[in-house]
């Protein structure tokens, strides 16, 4: 009565003739990423020396240099630097998964930096975070 079906399912898995990324690969592509993002917000900050020392990083991940622009957004220093701040989060957490020290050292370091900008000048006579 019925005729049998031909043509395999849709659900059944086909072949893999593709290549597919290790997860050492996806994450390499995911720090850069972050890291292109944090680039472009400290670029727009004017931060020139964090700002080679994180495109040298992501022209390694990425094998080649990473375009560099001053796209304003016109927003305010302080919610660039949350914003920067929460981009090398992300960046240090990819770094620790993928036990690339250097990066998460920059990630690291940028954080601190972004945080410390939000806080404002430390008054005089007093170290930072001293209690």
């Amino acid at each position: 009565m019925y005729e049998p079906i031909r043509s395999p399912s849709v659900h059944t898995p086909a072949d893999a003739d593709f290549p597919h990324r290790s997860r050492e690969e996806e994450l390499d592509i995911q720090l850069a990423g972050h890291l292109a993002a944090l680039l472009a917000v400290t670029d727009e900050l004017g931060l020139g020396a964090a700002g080679d020392r994180i495109a040298e990083q992501v022209a390694r991940l990425r094998g080649a240099p990473p375009a560099r622009h001053a796209g304003l957004t016109d927003a305010a220093p302080a919610d660039l630097h949350r914003r920067a701040h929460a981009l090398a989060g992300r960046a240090l957490l990819v770094a620790a998964s993928r036990a690339d020290t250097t990066a998460a050292i920059l990630a690291a370091t940028r954080m601190d930096a972004h945080t410390a900008a939000l806080a404002g000048p430390a008054p005089s006579g007093q170290l930072v975070g001293a209690h």
